[in-house]
């Protein structure tokens, strides 16, 4: 076997300069547990395998499967119902998927997580919403208890055996996150006056730490408890929640929208203040030489913004400053009330600032963007990939992928490039980017997420189901756009992780069968376990 440094891996792989390699500790993020520094035991014949792409584009498809290109398999791990313990079952809407082995010198066997994002009540408890003039008249208690029980989180052991993944059944470490458990704030002053809140939930998709704990990212937490709204002389209103649960359980909406940490070991998690409150899509954290950590997250609504967060102290998601992304003028904004006068002018502290993050935004001029959502740092140039899903009131329809260029390459910069990495459309053969992941060779994959109204109609007819897609880094499709999975109907690929080996794909599919009305008569049957349930579920796919 040769030894691979982490610079002369970087090279072989994407024939850049030294000065375009990242020289860091720990670069990890949504949905990549690798980097090339884990491969550095590899041989020349692995390496040249792993610089070249040979893969057949997939045609666009509406068919109810899961389509995968020539080569590729899949299993399933785990869908929603199924028993990860005689206490807990596998939550709803499985969205954001990782996996940490136990030993890294044992790609096999480790904990995966997932984030359980929303619920359907149809399938979750049995509400009928269109069924009803007022449906919220109608609603019970126990239907919402059954709802909060299937959101936030799960821990599961899996072990891959013989070539399948499977679930480790009762395995001390499986567990589940719900909408009920109490999460302490870390953070010095109470929020709405607790600093501990209960439950998480909207969580979409999240990262890891340097120190190997779950982030995962409440995103579109008012649909649940509704949202504070602020007139212009500063008075608060509540605004009410789609899915109603305040009827019920009277918690504040500033306990949401959220960080959290998960500890894998034991399922202790807390809340993040400091990285600010909005729709988080993802936590992408990145580790500096002297173990100061940068976070970067996007908020997922059209024209919010893009933020980054830099700790003052090693490890530390809680001591240091958030700023937001001006990317017209390419400046990192400091959410930072002691030295902004006009935050001082509206908001009585940094918790507040932190608290309506929004407002402040605005605020300081921040460039309102079209849904940032998920973030990915590129292993071999540095640069940083935004997805911005869609803009339809801006007449975006079919989204891009942002690149910001961080001055010098510090990812503690203050000013950046932003340019438009990759467009949506039919000339690239895809709309509306939303995960990221970068495999072992600096191959970009990412998924689509065209809503259920809008798929298979209109401008979105020619891509029908939504899809994941590759771009070739090297090799002959260097820099286009394969389709290489398609959804069942209604549903959303959500989560690509690979395994620490580069060998398997961990992929959540997500609400197929979303637009369903009758029980009778569901949209989808995915993944036809007899029942004509459609039921969200985490695959592996290798090949």
């Amino acid at each position: 076997m040769v030894e691979y440094d982490r610079r002369t891996f970087i090279s072989f792989l994407g024939k850049a300069s030294l000065g375009a390699a990242i020289p860091t500790p720990f670069l990890i993020s949504c949905g990549n547990t690798t980097t090339p520094a884990t491969a550095k035991d590899a041989s020349s014949e692995d390496l040249e395998r792993l610089g070249q792409v040979i893969i057949e584009a997939l045609a666009p498809t509406d068919k109810d499967d899961l389509v995968l290109t020539k080569g590729l398999t899949y299993e399933t791990i785990i869908k929603w119902g199924d028993k990860i313990s005689d206490q807990d079952t596998f939550g709803f809407n499985n969205d954001f998927t990782c996996f940490l082995p136990f030993d890294e010198n044992d790609p096999k066997d480790g904990l995966l997580w997932v984030n359980h994002e929303y619920v359907n009540p149809l399938f979750v408890s049995g509400f009928n919403r269109h069924q009803f003039k007022n449906p919220e008249e109608h609603r019970t208690r126990e239907q919402v208890d059954r709802e909060m029980y299937d959101v936030g989180g799960s821990i599961v052991r899996i072990k891959e055996e013989n070539g399948t993944w499977k679930v480790v059944e009762n395995d001390p470490h499986n567990r589940r996150i719900t909408a009920k458990t109490p999460i302490p704030l870390n953070w010095d002053s109470p929020v709405q006056g607790v600093s501990t809140v209960i439950g998480t939930h909207s969580n979409c998709s999240g990262g890891i730490t340097p120190w190997r704990t779950f982030l995962t990212c409440e995103e579109n937490y008012d649909a649940l408890f509704g949202e504070t709204t602020y007139d212009e002389n500063n008075v608060a209103t509540h605004k009410p929640s789609r899915w109603g649960w305040e009827g019920f359980y009277e918690y504040p909406p500033e306990h949401y929208g959220w960080v959290v940490e998960v500890n894998p070991k034991d399922g202790s998690a807390q809340k993040h203040i400091a990285l600010g409150r909005f729709a988080h899509e993802c936590c992408t954290l990145y580790e500096l030489e002297d173990k100061r950590v940068v976070a970067y997250t996007g908020d997922d609504k059209s024209d919010e913004h893009l933020y980054k967060f830099i700790s003052s102290e090693p490890g530390s998601l809680k001591e240091g400053i958030l700023y937001v992304a001006d990317t017209v003028n390419g400046k990192w904004l400091p959410l930072d009330w002691k030295s902004q006068e006009v935050l001082k002018s509206t908001f009585k502290d940094q918790t507040e600032v932190l608290v309506r993050a929004r407002e402040a935004a605005k605020l300081l001029g921040a460039t309102p963007l079209n849904r940032p959502e998920d973030i990915e740092i590129d292993p071999i140039t540095g640069n940083i990939l935004v997805s911005l899903t869609n803009n339809k009131g801006k007449n975006d329809l079919h989204g891009s992928i942002l690149k910001i260029e961080e001055t010098e390459g510090k990812f503690d910069a203050l000013t950046f490039t932003a340019s438009t990495y990759m467009a949506g459309g039919e000339e690239n053969g895809f709309s509306c980017p939303d995960n990221l992941a970068f495999d072992l060779s600096g191959n970009l994959w990412f998924t689509s997420d065209m809503s259920g109204r809008s798929m298979n109609k209109g401008a979105y007819l020619p891509f029908k189901n939504n899809s994941l897609f590759l771009i070739p880094r090297h090799g002959k499709d260097a820099g286009k756009v394969i389709r290489v999975v398609s959804a069942p109907r209604d549903a959303e690929l959500t989560g690509p992780w690979f395994s620490p080996d580069g060998k398997t794909l961990f992929l959540s599919v997500q609400h197929p069968g979303e637009q369903t009305r009758d029980l009778e008569n569901p949209t989808s049957q995915w993944p036809f376990d007899g029942d004509k349930i459609p039921k969200p579920a985490v695959v592996a796919i290798q090949g």
